[in-house]
């Protein structure tokens, strides 16, 4: 299931989600060379989080394996700053194009509930929190770590405590058939939460690279728990479809 899009009006002009999107594109293209192998590596390498680097828990100077010829060397100084840098960065073009688009069909209407300001904090500490629990789930693990998606988890969280009955359209995959279905956003995102959940629990102990399962799930109930604090009951009440009424 692939979210389309959601029956949910933009109150606010999305000013901080238009510019998260540009700033994931731009870092794409401006340090990540649009994918290219060499660009690619050095950004992921440099700037991705790797837990094993940041924890002294790896040996510095091991060589871990990307794929492809391409690896990373754990250096004897970690870069504090990867937890935030990481979550600008992606693995690939449909990493890019999937965050992005979660990011905008999602990030507008929590923007609506805090305003432009609070929305780009709580995003911050959405990814920070997806990261920290990414590095608890596993902090000998030397592969780096990249990607909005923990972030966009923590957006996720909001949408759900705020609109959980607003229907979301969905792009369903039946075999050779594909159709649409709406569904109240309650289902869709918790069902989203419950297959990160398998997919975390299954991955651990596992040394090998892969999806950040428990960063999204970090991300998500953080987004969740936060959004009690940072909602704006003002600019909530000017909504058609907060809450459950």
């Amino acid at each position: 299931m692939f979210p389309i899009r959601d029956d949910n009006p933009s109150v606010l002009r999305p000013v901080v989600t238009t510019a998260l999107v540009a700033a994931n594109v731009a870092a794409w293209a401006l340090v990540q060379g649009l994918g290219n192998a060499d660009a690619l590596t050095r950004s992921v390498c440099s700037l991705g989080l790797i837990p094993g680097e940041l924890l002294h828990t790896v040996a510095s100077g091991t060589r871990v394996p990307l794929g492809e010829g391409a690896s990373c060397v754990i250096g004897p100084h970690p870069n504090w700053l990867t937890p935030l840098t990481s979550m600008f960065l992606h693995g690939g073009w449909f990493h890019l194009l999937g965050n992005m688009w979660f990011l905008w069909i999602f990030g507008n209407n929590v923007e609506d509930s805090m305003g432009h300001a609070r929305f780009a904090v709580f995003y911050v500490l959405c990814g920070l929190a997806a990261a920290t629990a990414q590095v608890l789930s596993n902090p000998h693990s030397a592969m780096p770590m990249v990607g909005a998606s923990g972030a966009i988890g923590g957006v996720m969280g909001a949408y759900v405590v705020l609109y959980p009955r607003v229907r979301v359209h969905l792009l369903l995959w039946l075999g050779f058939y594909v159709t649409t279905v709406a569904v109240p956003a309650v289902f869709m995102l918790l069902y989203w939460l419950a297959l990160q959940v398998i997919g975390g629990a299954a991955s651990l102990g596992a040394e090998s690279g892969g999806v950040a399962f428990w960063a999204h799930v970090g991300g998500f109930v953080t987004g969740a728990l936060l959004v009690l604090l940072f909602r704006d009951p003002r600019l909530l009440a000017r909504h058609p479809h907060y809450g459950w009424s």
